[in-house]
């Protein structure tokens, strides 16, 4: 943690140089890692990540901005202790560990090997999305499933994987993918459906590397033997339904309010408008209306019986028969034109 005095020094060594004329003291990237408050500890044999790289890195997107998508991998996690008991016939208990926002490259220099990734694709959104998962929950699941021994397997360097192994963890794959697409249904209807597996985490790139990836690490328990599952979204494949995953709970509405526009819409139907009777209309040349004089005669090709229009500004409403009734000019409303609901909702959205 960085003292504050070190602010006020840095204040007032910028103040006495610009007091006295000389140019102002340029600050070296230790003061600059302190004044930020960026500074870290190294760690793990790595150097200190500078107050510039920091600041490129926290581009990344929070993921308070999706706080319905921790709800939905809730939901997995649950769909997913009963799909796996169902599939091995063993006590199978599935948690969720974290939810971690990071680019695509910061997820593929994690991987370990040898892996198997499932590529999946998100068939209403036009995008992918990936499945992984470490050898511990593999060498499990193959032990768990075909009735091999149960204590803890052995790690195995060097191997590839075998194509009953890749079977099996296809398998997997797909059951996850099935628990979460029904996680997905009370939002939106989506259908997630297994593509092929990849061995080399390159192979399975599905977005640029500095792109922002969404991912939840899933701890699997079978016969107190522990693995991990790992789904990764990339956040351009969730743009579709991010009006919906903004969402602080389940059926949120954001900007409108149905009492009040179902008050506002009962207001408009009692206010009063003009009407104009319409009988007829003709086009003519600019020139020859220009060219009218008091007395010019216009002839209508209309017959007396000819229906009238009703119209409120340019929208017509109703069609009729003109006439007379108690000494006034009347019209007899004969044909519904079916645009009231038009003339409302164009009211509506100003």
């Amino acid at each position: 943690m960085s003292d504050p005095t070190d602010f006020e020094d840095a204040e007032l060594d910028m103040a006495a140089a610009m007091g006295m004329g000389q140019a102002p003291k340029q600050l070296n990237q230790a003061e600059i890692d302190r004044l930020l408050n960026v500074e870290e500890p190294a760690g793990d044999g790595r150097p200190a990540a500078s107050a510039i790289e920091r600041l490129v890195n926290s581009t990344a997107v929070n993921k308070d901005r999706l706080p319905m998508l921790d709800v939905i991998f809730d939901r997995m996690v649950r769909l997913l202790n009963t799909s796996l008991r169902q599939l091995t016939s063993s006590n199978v208990e599935a948690s969720l560990v974290r939810v971690d926002w990071l680019r695509f490259s910061d997820f593929l220099a994690t991987v370990e090997l040898p892996a198997l990734i499932g590529v999946a694709r998100a068939e209403q959104w036009d995008n992918h999305l990936l499945v992984s998962m470490d050898s511990s929950l593999i060498y499990t699941m193959m032990d768990v499933l075909l009735g091999g021994r149960r204590s803890r397997p052995g790690r195995v360097e060097g191997r590839a994987y075998t194509s009953i192994e890749r079977k099996l963890t296809e398998r997997l794959t797909k059951v996850i993918l099935q628990d979460l697409s029904q996680s997905f249904d009370p939002l939106a209807k989506v259908d997630f459906s297994f593509d092929r597996l990849e061995t080399n985490p390159q192979f399975a790139a599905i977005t640029r590397a500095t792109n922002v990836t969404i991912r939840a690490r899933i701890a699997i328990e079978v016969e107190r033997r522990v693995g991990h599952a790992e789904v990764v979204i990339p956040y351009a494949t969730l743009e579709p339904v991010r009006a919906k995953l903004v969402q602080m709970y389940m059926g949120e509405k954001f900007g409108r309010d149905v009492m009040w526009e179902t008050h506002l819409k009962s207001e408009l139907q009692r206010t009063r408008i003009d009407l104009v009777a319409v009988l007829h209309q003709i086009e003519a040349p600019l020139g020859e209306v220009l060219a009218w004089k008091p007395g010019t005669a216009l002839k209508l090709k209309v017959s007396p019986d000819a229906p009238t229009v009703l119209m409120s500004g340019e929208t017509p409403l109703f069609a009729g028969r003109m006439g007379q009734c108690n000494e006034n000019v009347a019209v007899r409303i004969e044909t519904d034109l079916d645009t009231k609901g038009e003339l409302v909702d164009g009211l509506l959205s100003h």
